[in-house]
């Protein structure tokens, strides 16, 4: 039993040996599996924001007094909002939004001086393009905070005070900063890419070349074949994530507040099973151009839609989350932001430990299973 099982470790050390060797004379391999996941993290981290700044808006000041102007300056010199344009009508500034160059037209009423002069609220009105429903919110929410600051009450002036006053304090991200957000997604979904296209290749290309036949000849079983085949991609995996970790961190200012044995054990998990599959359209289509273009297919919309990596997975159809739950990159994504930003172990991230396991499990085994040894 012992010899058995030391030939069977001998002959998968052979083929990680000899699958690492054609990586190792393949640049372009290389090239895929280092360089594509730091140059994508970047582009996408700069790219992809939710963060806006510079708002461009059109100023209708139709009261004229040093107050109006005081309002209007106070909008200009915000790093937030620039004031693209000071129309003289509603209907010019309406005309500036349609034409895109403001995202809404703040209107200061005649009487807004002396409303307040008389100590009663002195009220504005912003117009908002709504097309961009994440524009139009953080617009609103902008011009309340410039507006409010605008003007402050002068010593003595009354006003409706409320009697409950709630003090609010936001946790993980006190900056509301999207990069923290965004870049465990992307690390999730650059490392799926990479990996499934990786891997997709791998027995595809072997049938091509017709090499699969000198493995037929020799003892070596299918399961071996499979697991000596993955073993090299899985290091190279692992130097991705640690990779993707310190440009995240030192680029983007990502914290890693959590158990980093969870975050590793996520991280095997994940790319054990995004291998797997790779593995598994190579094994079924024969093709490196076919795997290519189904390992593309089933790797980068799925994980870009579905995931959570920008739409929360509880606002999808209810016929939709089922199959974004499968996805393993839906629980890597959450393991990965309640990790690196939560602070969470073992006990918070059990769940999506458990999934991506499952997942892994399955798709190695079914490739395993799906492999045979003969030519069709």
């Amino acid at each position: 039993m012992g010899g058995a099982l030391q030939r069977s470790f001998l002959r998968i050390v052979a083929m990680a040996v000899k699958e690492a060797t054609h990586i190792r004379r393949d640049p372009q391999t290389l090239a895929l599996s280092l360089a594509m996941p730091v140059g994508l993290l970047l582009l996408f981290g700069y790219g992809v924001t939710f963060d806006l700044e510079r708002l461009p808006i059109a100023v209708v000041d139709q009261d004229r007094t040093s107050v109006s102007r005081t309002v209007t300056e106070s909008f200009a010199n915000s790093r937030e909002i620039v004031v693209a344009a000071r129309p003289d009508s509603v209907a010019d500034g309406e005309r500036e939004m349609r034409r895109t160059r403001a995202v809404a037209v703040l209107i200061i009423p005649a009487g807004f001086s002396r409303s307040l002069g008389r100590g009663e609220a002195g009220e504005l009105e912003l117009l908002v393009d709504g097309v961009d429903a994440n524009t139009a919110v953080q617009t609103i929410n902008k011009a309340d905070a410039i507006s409010s600051m605008a003007l402050p009450l002068e010593p003595g002036a009354t006003s409706d005070a409320p009697r409950l006053v709630a003090e609010t304090w936001t946790l993980y991200n006190p900056g509301g900063r999207s990069a923290l957000f965004i870049v465990p997604g992307l690390m999730a979904y650059i490392l799926a890419m990479v990996c499934v296209l990786l891997t997709a290749l791998t027995v595809a290309r072997e049938w091509e070349r017709g090499s699969m036949e000198q493995l037929f000849t020799t003892p070596i079983r299918r399961d071996e074949i499979v697991v000596g085949k993955l073993l090299p991609y899985v290091g190279l995996g692992v130097l991705d994530v640690l990779l993707v970790l310190a440009v995240g961190a030192w680029v983007f200012d990502v914290p890693i507040r959590g158990s980093l044995p969870a975050l590793g054990a996520a991280s095997l998990l994940f790319l054990v099973g995004m291998l797997g599959q790779g593995l598994f359209i190579s094994v079924i289509t024969k093709n490196q151009m076919v795997a290519t273009q189904v390992g593309a297919l089933s790797s980068i919309i799925p994980t870009q839609l579905l995931s959570g990596f920008v739409f929360p997975v509880a606002n999808m159809p209810w016929w939709l989350q089922p199959l974004a739950y499968v996805m393993p990159a839906t629980h890597y994504i959450g393991a990965l932001r309640g990790i690196l930003l939560r602070g969470n172990g073992f006990s918070e991230v059990w769940v999506q430990l458990l999934a991506l396991g499952a997942f892994a499990a399955v798709i190695v085994g079914v490739s395993a299973a799906k492999f045979r040894r003969r030519l069709d």
